[in-house]
């Protein structure tokens, strides 16, 4: 779950409008997964990397995104 205002939006904008470094993120938007509607609409599903530094270095591109994402809310 992220503090995002909807979960598709922030994977689109990902892809769309965020950069770092000349990387991004691609992530899953989970409401697909529910079959109650409305239900995931801020949570993403992750791939799991077995390289460690990956997953720690997509892990701080995912903490950038969510600084600059402007439907970010805490």
């Amino acid at each position: 779950q992220l503090p995002v205002d909807n979960a598709e939006r922030f994977a689109q904008w990902l892809l769309s409008a965020f950069s770092h470094e000349n990387k991004t993120l691609m992530i899953a938007p989970a409401e697909g997964f529910y079959a109650t509607p409305g239900m995931g609409q801020n949570q993403i599903r992750l791939a799991y990397v077995l390289e460690e530094d990956k997953l720690k270095k997509c892990v701080e591109l995912l903490q950038i995104a969510l600084q600059q994402y402007p439907g970010t809310h805490y």
